[in-house]
């Protein structure tokens, strides 16, 4: 029934957490380890960084990894998804010298993730491209397609026999529309004309042709499987009927460009992003599309190129059509090729991301959609997550997961979405992009002023790991108490013990005001 209390997901729901190599593992130049994009961006572009740190140390997670597998066997998980970082395991981009320290690293990791039965969802590439490709052009020159595939033959030689699920790419439309056309992450380079879409078809290439090595050479032996993770702001009309046909168009944009050349039945790209960017690119005065067509082979090459759907999910936007004089760059604030710009809806909860506003049923509109448009896929969610402060009561971050899983409930239950597995991000506190460390999205808090690193667990810690023992949504106070006084947490185990389960809903609820109040 929608809406009981006895909401539960089913028993083979995988729960996880997530991290990325460059947000935690510090360590930048240890070992042999190659310098990535990131290393050098936060050294050259300090301003651009809200607080001016770096990710140099971060988690200390390259030191620490055990403290990571134990925090996530604390919490009980069944995967713990996690980055190989490029140029730790080839430190010039490039197979000819692999870094035996880098891959003793993560050998270690996953053997002890193994050992503590959590399965290892390993990402290929998470935003730390080694900075000699690229001063090579990077993902807008088209032999990057073979780069990465070398790399990939490297850690699936290196891995395979122990990791049976692996994620190509994380969020390409961030890797190539974010980074592109504003020019504020690594590389720092702005180029809105030709380089988002030249990404655009690189990636999704070596993405394929990894795809193909492993189905051709390790497949039958070790029955993995393979996606790439998309990050889908979900895009609802802003007022007006009219706004209907623009949000559609917006998500042709936003999902199709990196899901229809793979899991559409005939391939390519959407034919109403391939229309509208020939249209808006003859009328610019070229005498071609700005976005590159593929070959047949190609498109043969793409298609069926992914054993599930990965999704990270975070925050719903508005679109309309834009005002006279109004341009947005495109995946946030608007599209130039649609005349169109988008806002945050006046309905979602404000975060301290401030290009993160909360909005929980945005969540079961993108699974309900990505059936609707691919069929009856496996979908994992791959990311989601709250963005804190560091000082926060963490009873707002326990009622963002509840309220995210009780969409997937209703996504499984209500829209019969094959929603296989929901992943945490992130494990523990780490260094966020241009945030730095002024936000905090970790079930485990650290103080990165304190040389040890300490993961301590915040009571949203607790919530969940209730929820990965029980799969049900609304986890007793009994539970959570129990798992408290385990962790000898006596400054939230007052605070738990007063709360009875008729009075958790208006308790935070009222936090919930206060948190926006102090902090919005």
């Amino acid at each position: 029934m929608v809406g009981c209390s006895c909401q539960k997901l089913p028993q083979n729901f995988k729960f996880g957490a997530a991290t990325a190599a460059y947000q935690i593992e510090g360590g930048w130049k240890a070992d042999g380890k190659g310098k990535s994009v990131w290393d050098e961006f936060v050294h050259t572009h300090k301003d651009a960084i809200e607080d001016r740190t770096n990710g140099d140390v971060a988690a200390d997670s390259y030191h620490l990894w055990r403290e990571d597998v134990r925090i996530a066997s604390q919490l009980g998980l069944d995967h713990y998804r996690f980055s190989i970082s490029w140029s730790r395991i080839l430190p010039s981009g490039l197979p000819n010298n692999v870094n035996k320290a880098g891959v003793k690293y993560y050998s270690d990791l996953i053997d002890e993730l193994l050992r503590q039965g959590i399965e290892p969802v390993v990402t290929m590439y998470h935003f730390d491209l080694p900075l000699t490709l690229q001063s090579l052009g990077g993902w807008t020159n088209p032999l990057i397609v073979d780069w990465f595939s070398d790399y990939a033959k490297v850690l699936y030689s290196l891995f395979a026999d122990r990791v049976k699920t692996w994620i190509t790419m994380n969020e390409a439309v961030v890797l190539c529309d974010m980074i592109f056309n504003t020019g504020s992450l690594a590389p720092g380079i702005k180029e809105e004309e030709l380089a988002p879409f030249l990404c655009n078809k690189y990636l999704l290439l070596a993405h394929a042709k990894a795809y193909r090595i492993y189905e051709r050479e390790y497949k039958n032996k070790y029955h993995g499987r393979i996606s790439l993770a998309n990050n889908i702001i979900w895009i609802e009309p802003y007022k007006h009927p009219r706004d209907k046909e623009l949000a559609k168009l917006g998500l042709d944009f936003m999902i199709g460009r990196y899901s229809h050349p793979i899991y559409s039945k005939e391939g390519g790209w959407p034919p109403t992003v391939e229309k509208i960017l020939l249209e808006y690119s003859l009328k610019q005065g070229y005498n071609y599309s700005r976005l590159p067509s593929f070959t047949e082979e190609e498109k043969k090459l793409l298609k069926g190129s992914a054993d599930f759907y990965a999704v990270n999910y975070y925050t719903t936007y508005v679109i309309r059509p834009a005002k006279k004089g109004e341009r947005g760059f495109w995946f946030l604030t608007g599209s130039p090729e649609l005349d169109a710009m988008m806002e945050k809806p006046a309905y979602a909860e404000p975060s301290a991301g401030v290009i993160m506003p909360v909005y929980p049923k945005g969540l079961r509109q993108t699974l309900s959609y990505l059936k609707k448009n691919y069929g009856d896929i496996d979908i994992m969610i791959t990311e989601n997550g709250y963005a804190g402060k560091h000082q926060m009561y963490d009873h707002v971050r326990l009622k963002f997961i509840k309220d995210h899983l009780t969409e997937v409930y209703l996504a499984i239950n209500e829209d019969k979405v094959n929603v296989i597995g929901y992943t945490y991000w992130a494990l523990m506190d780490n260094f966020e992009w241009n945030s730095g460390y002024s936000v905090a999205f970790g079930l485990y808090a650290i103080n990165h002023d304190d040389p040890k690193k300490i993961r301590s667990p915040r009571l949203s810690s607790q919530y969940y790991a209730c929820v990965i023992k029980t799969h049900e949504i609304n986890v007793s106070d009994q539970c959570i108490n129990e798992n408290i006084d385990k962790l000898h947490l006596p400054h939230y185990h007052s605070f738990t013990n007063r709360i009875s389960a008729s009075k958790t809903v208006i308790v935070v609820l009222f936090l919930g005001f206060m948190y926006i109040y102090y902090y919005r």
